[in-house]
């Protein structure tokens, strides 16, 4: 079985993921680190070098790949996975269940606060903009996001209790 992890950064997806494979016996996967693995490259030098389409492409390539090996596995996917070339379907096709790790805006902010210097995507915004840009984004890939089979509100919750939630979900 694959179980399939999407969300927005810093929704938890590699954390959450990482325990629920170690409760699963599974295998965890973390897709941006297997695209850097097979690139031999950093996600932010790919997009840099190669630019977003051809990374668009790297990612939906080595998704297929990812998910058709024959192992269990808990996959956490980068925040735009189920936003390009028609990923969110193949995911739910290919997969025992994705998983929508779904965070309000005030948190994302607040998480993201913390770790903004190690994020490319917002280092260069000022602090001020950051939950508007969150907003924009969450509004954008939200369709996406909500396709999946389950949503998980993970306000106030610990990555443990999570795990579990989705642990119960699948029986």
């Amino acid at each position: 079985m694959k179980i399939v992890l999407v969300g927005y950064m810093a929704s938890g997806k590699s954390t959450v993921g990482r325990l629920l494979a170690q409760k699963s016996g599974m295998r965890f996967l973390d897709l941006d680190e297997y695209i850097e693995g097979k690139l031999e490259a950093g996600i932010t030098d790919i997009f840099k070098e190669k630019g977003e389409v051809y990374f668009r492409k790297k990612e939906h390539e080595f998704l297929r790949e990812v998910l058709a090996e024959n192992e269990d596995l808990v996959i956490a996917t980068g925040g735009g996975t189920p936003c390009y070339s028609g990923n969110m379907h193949t995911m739910l096709e290919e997969s025992g269940g994705v998983f929508y790790l779904k965070v309000s805006i005030p948190e994302l902010v607040r998480r993201l606060f913390k770790e903004k210097d190690q994020r490319p995507l917002i280092r260069h915004l000022d602090d001020n903009e950051l939950p508007e840009f969150i907003g924009k984004h969450l509004f954008e890939r939200s369709p996406f996001y909500s396709m999946a089979s389950y949503s998980i509100n993970c306000d106030h919750k610990e990555a443990e209790g999570i795990a579990d939630e989705i642990k119960a979900l699948l029986g």
